[in-house]
């Protein structure tokens, strides 16, 4: 998902941050006072300063510092350091550290298994449940007083995608298919 531009629930224009700022700039000299809202891919709403040329826009919106100078080499220590690895306190009950102890490869090998296996099984639920989480956040900016919203909104978080698609039957086109794009049924 990218930036989207939106009039009266109408979709004006999507792409990067640039790109839906000068659409934006755009329509308000078109149209001044035009009641424009812009989205960012996580369904926030968001507000672009759109004062001065494209030149201005161009300068404000820019990813800032994306090459980072390379810092120089501090003495190694123990550890290692080149994978990133933090040191951090972990709080157990002695049953839990004498099992951590048994394992081959010892407790931070252990930690760092469960972990990735936690991760490995969590990824899915956790996309959803952003997924859902933008789309509220969107709706609830670009529809909140839309009939349907509540009942759209409901359907959404109970995983009922005819419900969800029947919520949506009465908002603007342009609003409904960004809605269905940001939930990811």
């Amino acid at each position: 998902m990218t930036y989207a531009l939106f009039e009266s629930g109408k979709r004006l224009a999507a792409g990067d941050k640039l790109a839906v700022a000068l659409a934006a700039q755009a329509v308000a000299a078109q149209r001044p006072g035009a009641p424009i809202l812009i989205f960012d891919p996580e369904g926030r709403q968001v507000d672009f300063d759109l004062r001065g040329g494209p030149e201005d826009l161009a300068a404000r919106l820019a990813p800032r510092g994306t090459v980072a100078e390379p810092e120089p080499e501090a003495p190694r220590g123990r550890g290692r350091p080149k994978l990133g690895v933090v040191a951090r306190e972990v709080t157990l009950l002695p049953r839990h550290w004498d099992w951590l102890a048994a394992q081959p490869g010892g407790a931070s090998v252990a930690l760092r298994k469960l972990v990735e296996a936690a991760r490995r099984d969590a990824e899915a639920p956790d996309r959803q449940r952003r997924a859902r989480d933008a789309t509220y956040r969107f709706a609830s900016a670009a529809a909140g007083d839309a009939p349907g919203f509540e009942a759209a909104m409901r359907a959404l978080y109970a995983g009922d995608r005819e419900g969800f698609e029947a919520g949506l039957a009465q908002w603007p086109a342009d609003v409904a298919a960004y809605a269905r794009a940001l939930a990811e049924f």
